[in-house]
């Protein structure tokens, strides 16, 4: 069985941050997997600064992660 998060280590800050964002998307998806709310929900979020800054934490949390705890 494949998996889409083998390891939390990362070569570089960059793939952490990549990888920051897919765990971040990845959780939006395990939430809410109906493709189309997501789309009607993203009409409403995206043009609303709280929302958006909302996402940027979990990423920022998410990196965090990544980079503390699995690359020191």
């Amino acid at each position: 069985m494949s998996t889409w998060l083998p390891s939390l280590i990362t070569e570089t800050p960059e793939e952490g941050y990549e990888l920051a964002i897919l765990m971040s998307r990845k959780g939006v998806g395990y939430i809410q997997p109906n493709p189309e709310i997501k789309k009607q929900l993203r009409e409403v979020y995206e043009y609303n600064a709280d929302s958006l800054t909302a996402a940027s934490q979990v990423i920022a949390i998410n990196f965090q992660t990544v980079v503390a705890a699995a690359n020191n």
